[in-house]
């Protein structure tokens, strides 16, 4: 197969911010080229930012109604493979199943969908069509990331027993969304965001990290959910309890009202023989703690690292990578899952590590896991999975 892999764009127009993260991170490895799009609700909106992009005026259409029926009747040679689901979390399952049931791949933004009854239907219906579903926890395609998840799989840390995983956030420390600031209105709104606010935002990004690092699932939580800012309709700031599977336990921290921090994410998991630290804001360091020697201190490029986390690097050590090579090694694993259906042959394991829809699932039953305990004063409350 000697073509790029096409996809078409819903959401991500003028004014957006994750839809331009989208487009760069698909485009870093020149594997994938965006081929048509809907990027506004705005009919005209969406004309002019597919004008922005160079598109074809007839591949810039007024709604993904439109895009997908319209892509779905060219030839098998000219059409999109796949759909980028960029939109606000109220827009995430109509364009998908749309487009499962036109027999494109889905890839999309988080959490998979409005709510968990959506997801549990769309993970039918992927199921169903045979199709390709990812979902964009980026924080996944770092590389030091996946050393870690080697690491615990092969067994170096001994068996998991605590794990710590933090998001704090300050950016919406005031009432930001009376401002009209645009990605503070959404998140902050039951109607668009769904039953939860920080936690659907970045808690299910701590959540999602958890899982996928120990290979341990969630199986039941006790949450406090806080809104601090005054007259917000959604939380703010979460404190979570968690238990494991296999009998781990572990401590989730999200907050939107934790002044002066960033995008802090960062993780530590201990086990019996030892224990990794990481943080987003250093992702090419790893620290890895063990019981009986000195602590090492792991650097992304190098040759000691494993086959996983050498096929997420583009570039030597000490030379920087960030938030859009991981979000673009999303993308690059997608994208060569799909160029293996469309050969017929077998996609390798690295082409296979991506989110899923099934981790999709997981991330809406953990929003309303949360929702439920803390409505009932923290109490333990089991995943709807």
């Amino acid at each position: 197969m000697s073509r790029k892999i096409r996809y078409g764009m819903v959401g991500g127009g003028r004014g957006a911010f994750i839809g331009a993260v989208h487009r760069i991170a698909a485009a870093i490895d020149q594997q994938i080229e965006l081929v048509c799009g809907a990027f506004s609700s705005d009919p005209e909106k969406s004309k002019a930012s597919g004008g922005d992009f160079f598109l074809p005026p007839d591949r810039c259409y007024g709604s993904f109604e439109e895009m997908i029926k319209g892509e779905a009747a060219l030839p098998a040679d000219q059409r999109m493979d796949f759909v980028a689901i960029v939109t606000p979390n109220h827009m995430h399952f109509p364009p998908a199943k749309m487009a499962l049931e036109n027999g494109f791949h889905v890839l999309s933004d988080k959490p998979a969908t409005f709510d968990l009854a959506e997801a549990k239907e769309l993970a039918a219906l992927v199921k169903k069509t045979g199709k390709l579903y990812g979902l964009t926890h980026n924080y996944t395609g770092y590389p030091l990331v996946k050393e870690a998840k080697d690491m615990i799989a092969a067994g170096k840390l001994g068996k998991i027993r605590k794990v710590v995983v933090e998001y704090p956030q300050g950016w919406l420390a005031t009432r930001l969304e009376a401002s009209g600031q645009k990605q503070a209105g959404w998140r902050t709104d039951p109607k668009r965001s769904g039953a939860a606010g920080c936690v659907g935002d970045i808690g299910t990004h701590a959540e999602n990290l958890a899982e996928y690092i120990t290979g341990l699932k969630i199986s039941e939580l006790a949450a406090d959910l806080t809104t601090f800012v005054e007259g917000r309709l959604l939380d703010d700031d979460a404190n979570i309890l968690l238990r494991f599977e296999g009998g781990a336990k572990g401590v989730l921290h999200s907050s939107q009202i934790s002044v002066g921090e960033e995008n802090n994410l960062n993780i530590r998991v201990y086990g019996e023989k030892g224990g990794i630290e990481w943080h987003q804001r250093e992702p090419n360091t790893m620290l890895v703690k063990w019981l009986d020697q000195p602590m090492q201190v792991y650097r992304t490029a190098n040759g000691y690292l494993g086959k996983n986390a050498a096929a997420a690097t583009r570039t030597p050590p000490a030379h920087p990578e960030g938030y859009l090579e991981a979000f673009a090694n999303i993308y690059k694993n997608f994208a060569s899952h799909i160029r293996a259906v469309i050969s017929g042959s077998a996609p390798d394991d690295v082409a296979l590590d991506y989110p899923k829809i099934e981790d999709g699932v997981r991330g809406m039953a953990f929003i309303e896991a949360v929702v439920a305990s803390s409505q009932k004063n923290a109490a333990w409350t089991k995943l709807d999975c």
